[in-house]
């Protein structure tokens, strides 16, 4: 599998996203700057987190007109696989790519630290083959990762199974108590009615390797190489 991470101005997992990729799981990425109009071939892309533009007017308002998306949204439309990170979740809904908004944190703080997400389906190609009552810990960097939708859009991804996540305790239970940015229904990630673009607030790449004592994230990108092969 080829997979190509996109690079804005201001990224800052972007290495830690090819390093999983490339030294823990053996896949070819190739690296896309943001001005490019070239995916270089990915077969897979992938927007990693940061602060692309300094996260000025809106986080991922600037990017999203990058020259790189026109491209990344043709890809899309044709099928194309795409993967947004916090940040990149937040570009991929500016650009309407993914249902929804991310808003200012309910306490409208910066949060880092671990939490707790569980994934809702399997019906998608980054959570297929994990276990649906399994509570993975994966840390969260942001100021703007309170999921909201209007009530209409928010009836058809419950409809369409295009919540992927949702933010629970160690134990795995949905409450309000583990829910920490104020997310509508504790959404931590979706996916676009088609199935082929997918957003999540939590970093997986921070949580991929025994190095930091962690390896939940590692059950995303795998589900991703167990459907899609090299």
């Amino acid at each position: 599998m080829k997979f190509g991470v996109v690079i804005f101005p201001g990224s800052n997992c972007d290495e830690d996203i090819i390093y999983v990729l490339e030294k823990i799981l053996g896949q070819q990425v190739v690296r896309l700057w943001h001005k490019d109009h070239d995916l270089q071939g990915a077969e897979f892309i992938v927007l990693p987190g940061g602060f692309s533009f300094g996260d000025y007017l809106r986080s991922g308002a600037i990017a999203r007109f990058s020259p790189i998306m026109q491209e990344v949204i043709q890809f899309a439309a044709r099928g194309g696989y795409v993967f947004g990170v916090c940040n990149g979740f937040q570009i991929l809904t500016e650009a309407g790519l993914l249902p929804g908004a991310l808003l200012h944190n309910e306490n409208r703080k910066f949060i880092c630290r671990n939490v707790y997400t569980k994934a809702q389906t399997s019906n998608s190609l980054i959570t297929s083959q994990i276990d649906l009552q399994r509570a993975l810990k994966i840390p969260i960097a942001h100021g703007e990762g309170n999921f909201f939708a209007d009530a209409d859009v928010l009836s058809a991804i419950n409809d369409n199974d295009q919540v992927l996540f949702r933010y629970c305790d160690e134990a795995g239970n949905i409450t309000l108590e583990a829910n920490p940015n104020g997310s509508l229904d504790n959404i931590a990630g979706v996916c676009n009615a088609e199935r082929n673009v997918f957003g999540f607030m939590p970093h997986p790449e921070r949580a991929s390797d025994s190095l930091v004592a962690n390896e939940d994230g590692l059950a995303i990108f795998e589900s991703i190489l167990s459907m899609v092969k090299a």
